[in-house]
């Protein structure tokens, strides 16, 4: 385990190397979420693509890290000290980022991958996946944004979004840059295929 002391920087290349996914503690209540979650993990470990992900153990998060390294995968994990403290770490990755705290969390996994998906989840998901994706919108980073649409998931949440983009206050060109897939092949090649829009204040 180390701890991250350098600054962020958010730099992206244009290839997809290494994925930051944001995704639950719990495993929801459908047997879908957990069996998606693990076919995504496999595909991205077999297209040599790194998973980056919170560091936990427990939930859709230790599903993902699980099948990626059965897989061969490389699995990068981002914990606050505290959490590592409570025993809810995944002792088997490729690599454990031990950090202060959460917001330290979240610039270490942002400036480690080249792309961000989200995959279903509760209020931390969405927490990051809107950070994240402000981030873009501002010219904080040029990295692709995708929300992995699991048994219609995300349905609602993009309805409340084309709501933002008809009532004037979300940029129709942000909304259409936010990648929605269901298949991993879908997503791997969107993810690569993006092209990002100018940010908001230039």
């Amino acid at each position: 385990m180390t701890i991250a002391t350098e600054p962020i920087s958010l730099h992206r290349d244009r290839t997809v190397k290494r994925i930051t996914v944001f995704t639950g503690s719990a495993l929801g209540n459908l047997p879908e979420y957990a069996d998606e979650t693990a076919k995504l993990a496999r595909a991205v470990a077999a297209a040599e693509v790194g998973v980056v992900y919170g560091g936990g153990r427990v939930g859709l998060m230790g599903v993902l890290a699980d099948a990626a390294l059965e897989a061969g995968g490389t699995v990068h994990g981002v914990m606050p000290r505290a959490l590592v403290d409570r025993e809810i770490a995944h002792t088997n990755l490729t690599h454990l980022d031990v950090v202060p705290d959460m917001h330290a969390r979240k610039l270490q996994m942002a400036d480690l991958g080249d792309a961000f998906v989200a995959l279903p989840g509760g209020a931390g998901t969405l927490e990051e996946l809107f950070e994240v994706w402000t981030w873009q919108q501002l010219g904080v980073h040029s990295k692709p944004i995708a929300l992995y649409d699991i048994g219609g998931y995300w349905q609602p949440l993009l309805t409340a979004l084309d709501a933002m983009t008809s009532q004037g206050f979300l940029a129709e060109r942000f909304r259409a840059s936010l990648i929605v897939e269901r298949t991993p092949s879908s997503l791997l090649q969107s993810l690569d295929a993006w092209v990002p829009q100018p940010a908001k204040w230039k």
